[in-house]
């Protein structure tokens, strides 16, 4: 496990190749304070278009430079901060083999009001597609491919400016 802080810091980001598990995300982002714990997790589909027609998912695979990913997670987390108004928050994403219905990655933010949390997570999500170096290869009936994000064809967004209080 690559993990770039202990368990009591309020962001925690990691890159395991083990099969992550939702409750040990959400245990990183409790907090006495917060009235919201907001979760995304992507998971593998069973299904994917390739070249016009609609392929059958063995499985997918990725790949990372790990010290850069983790710098990347860090510097969304202060982001994050900067500009909403929240508890604490948690990155996780898997490298090595992701099967049908398994998370490849999973954010978690906490705040004391849902908003915060919400908008917070939906930019995180976003950002880390775009611009964290995490790379995917989907195998599927016929062939594989590495897949690029469509978020990744973009330029990286700033945070929206207002904080919210």
């Amino acid at each position: 496990m690559a993990a770039a802080d202990g368990p009591r810091a309020p962001d925690h980001v990691e890159i395991v190749a083990h099969p992550l598990v939702h409750d040990d995300v959400v245990k990183r982002v409790a907090d006495d304070g917060a009235g919201a714990i907001v979760t995304f997790i992507g998971t593998t589909r069973d299904t994917f278009e390739y070249r016009g027609e609609v392929r059958n998912v063995e499985k997918l695979e990725y790949e990372c430079f790990t010290p850069m990913a983790l710098a990347k997670m860090r510097e969304l987390c202060a982001a994050v901060r900067g500009t909403w108004d929240v508890a604490k928050i948690a990155m996780a994403h898997r490298t090595g083999t992701v099967g049908v219905g398994e998370s490849s990655v999973i954010i978690a933010v906490s705040s004391a009001h849902r908003r915060e949390a919400l908008e917070a997570c939906h930019w995180a999500i976003d950002e880390l597609k775009a611009t964290v170096p995490i790379w995917k290869k989907e195998f599927f009936e016929g062939g594989e491919v590495w897949k690029e994000n469509a978020e990744q064809r973009r330029e990286p967004r700033d945070p929206p400016r207002r904080k919210y209080v």
